[in-house]
């Protein structure tokens, strides 16, 4: 509990301001409390002037004890009567005045609430904190209002906070994110297909860029983060690099004819040579491709033989001479060698792998990240190969994760010289993942080590089951649209407590445009009605004028090169 409230004091910092009890303003008053406990929670009996068919789930307000106020969150909506006699001989009710003199004495609406914080009123108090009491019978319970929701979540003038939607029945009144601690830790925007996870994960890039809280490094496997994409009905949405200028953000792709056909700008072309790939870049397409272990053992001792050039090699028209070498001497097994062979010969489907290339796709990927610029890497046609997916993130991310812990021990702890933190975005995280694999993977090992080397994940899945549960243990930020089946919801909430009422809410979700936040980056759940990202209002809250002639651009670009040293566009 002590670990607990520090946690908090560090969120909330300085930003908080004193809030009396006697200093609020006039609220709606919903009911009194008639019982519950501080580990089931409260059960609120509703006024009979309260509406219960506007009072949804998800919904947060505020019980006034004695001496201490409790935030909290409406997870369940229900109704009761008096006379349990009622449910089986209800009264005639066609006469308006009978229903009116029932509903509210002999039957009515409850609510069942969770409180998340308190807030002591007296003693100098000034800052929310866990919750380690109740209040007592007959507390009112009103609705929260803008300064109760600003005081949990933060407001714009807060540094690194970042507005990404509303309350549930809540207008206008913004919920902010901590950014900073957002990409202090691994995090997840999880949700089934359809419930706009990329859009979701579109804005926190965004964020992320505006603030300046981390360098993102995004694998884009349906090119739908960097120059533009479309929505479901068409309409076309703006990419990370029309929003910003390209001094903020670099697009990288995989293939350039693709890129140039949806007219997006590309920054720089990445191609990696065969003579640059290790067994281990290959090992985690194992299922994928149908490696054996043995064939996947099989690929170490091949290295060993043939050299940088192993793969090139082994594509080859003629056998290479140690391969039969190793043959004749019962190292390996000549079906072993045909299967690596005709396996590995997808590759030659990849166009952005080549026999030899001149350019180092890493560094030149490693330079943008030191300057602070934000990369996309596009997939083109190959995003809807998972094997080339997996191939080049594997691949990338492996030799990127190095360059940073050699980074970080060099600074010896000399905050100055460390690398910028970096947050890396994959999809169809479960692929990389797996509970199989995830203890060997790059992936399972950046989300293990939290931000011990600045290197964080934000992963994008729709299906969290598939997730090893010790990583799933790690995210630190879930953001979490609808999900249906069981198993991912299960997952979602491993290693939450009051797990059990959070998910009544995140059952109850729209199937679009409402997620369920929880974890390091808010002082307590939140469920939001997401901002439209495809409106003036938004693009402009991100610095993006439509139609701004050049000089103008060039002047906004100088002054924001000030603030956070970025480049020119």
């Amino acid at each position: 509990m002590a670990q607990a409230k520090s946690e908090l004091d560090e969120f909330l910092g300085p930003r908080v301001e004193r809030l009396e009890i006697e200093d609020r303003p006039a609220a709606s008053r919903l009911g009194v409390v008639v019982g519950g406990s501080l580990s089931k929670g409260l059960e609120v009996k509703l006024d009979r002037t309260a509406d219960i068919e506007s009072t949804a789930v998800g919904r947060y307000v505020v019980v006034e004890g004695r001496s201490r106020r409790f935030f909290s969150m409406i997870t369940d909506v229900s109704l009761d009567a008096t006379d349990p006699r009622i449910a089986k001989l209800p009264p005639d009710l066609s006469d308006d005045f009978t229903r009116e003199v029932m509903i509210g004495t002999n039957v009515f609406g409850a609510i069942h609430v969770t409180p998340m914080l308190m807030l002591d009123a007296h003693a100098g108090a000034t800052e929310p904190k866990p919750v380690k009491t109740v209040p007592g019978h007959f507390a009112p319970v009103v609705e929260a209002s803008a300064e109760d929701v600003n005081l949990i979540f933060g407001s714009s003038k807060d540094e690194g906070y970042f507005h990404v939607g509303e309350p549930l029945d809540m207008e206008d009144i913004p919920i902010y994110i901590s950014l900073r601690r957002f990409v202090e830790r691994s995090s997840g925007v999880f949700g089934k297909s359809g419930t706009g996870k990329t859009f979701l994960t579109r804005m926190l890039l965004a964020g992320i860029v505006k603030e300046n809280v981390a360098v993102n490094l995004v694998f884009d496997m349906h090119n739908e983060y960097g120059w533009k994409s479309q929505s479901e009905s068409r309409a076309e949405v703006k990419g990370l690099r029309q929003l910003f200028p390209s001094s903020r953000v670099a697009v990288a792709t995989l293939d350039d004819e693709s890129s140039r056909r949806r007219g997006s700008k590309v920054d720089s072309v990445v191609q990696i040579g065969y003579d640059q790939l290790e067994p281990e870049d290959v090992e985690m397409l194992a299922g994928l491709m149908g490696l054996s272990d043995v064939q996947v053992g099989a690929l170490h001792a091949i290295y060993r033989r043939l050299g940088r050039n192993w793969v090139a090699r082994l594509l080859g028209d003629e056998r290479p001479e140690e391969m039969q070498a190793m043959i004749d001497a019962g190292l390996i097994h000549e079906g072993t060698l045909g299967a690596i062979q005709r396996k590995l010969s997808r590759f030659q489907d990849f166009g952005f792998l080549k026999p030899s290339v001149t350019a180092n796709a890493v560094e030149e990927l490693l330079g943008y990240i030191e300057q602070g610029k934000h990369v996309v890497l596009e997939f083109g046609r190959y995003g809807s190969s998972l094997e080339a997916y997996i191939l080049v993130a594997n691949y990338l991310t492996r030799r990127i994760h190095q360059a940073y812990v050699r980074r970080k021990e060099a600074a010896l702890g000399s905050q100055a010289d460390e690398p910028r933190p970096l947050v890396i975005t994959i999809e169809e995280a479960h692929k990389f993942l797996d509970p199989a694999i995830a203890g060997q993977t790059i992936f399972g090992t950046i989300a293990r080590e939290l931000r011990k080397y600045n290197v964080t994940l934000l992963i994008v899945d729709q299906r969290p089951s598939g997730i090893d549960s010790e990583v799933m243990s790690q995210i630190g930020t879930r953001v979490t649209c609808l999900l249906d089946d069981e198993s991912d919801i299960r997952a979602v909430f491993s290693g939450v407590s009051g797990a059990g009422e959070l998910r009544n809410v995140l059952a109850k979700l729209d199937t679009r445009q409402q997620a369920l936040i929880l974890g390091h980056a808010v002082p307590m759940p939140v469920v939001v009605r997401t901002r439209d990202t495809m409106t003036p209002d938004y693009y402009a809250s991100l610095g993006y004028v439509e139609g701004e002639d050049l000089q103008k651009k060039l002047a906004r670009n100088k002054r924001a090169l000030g603030r956070d040293g970025g480049g020119l566009d």
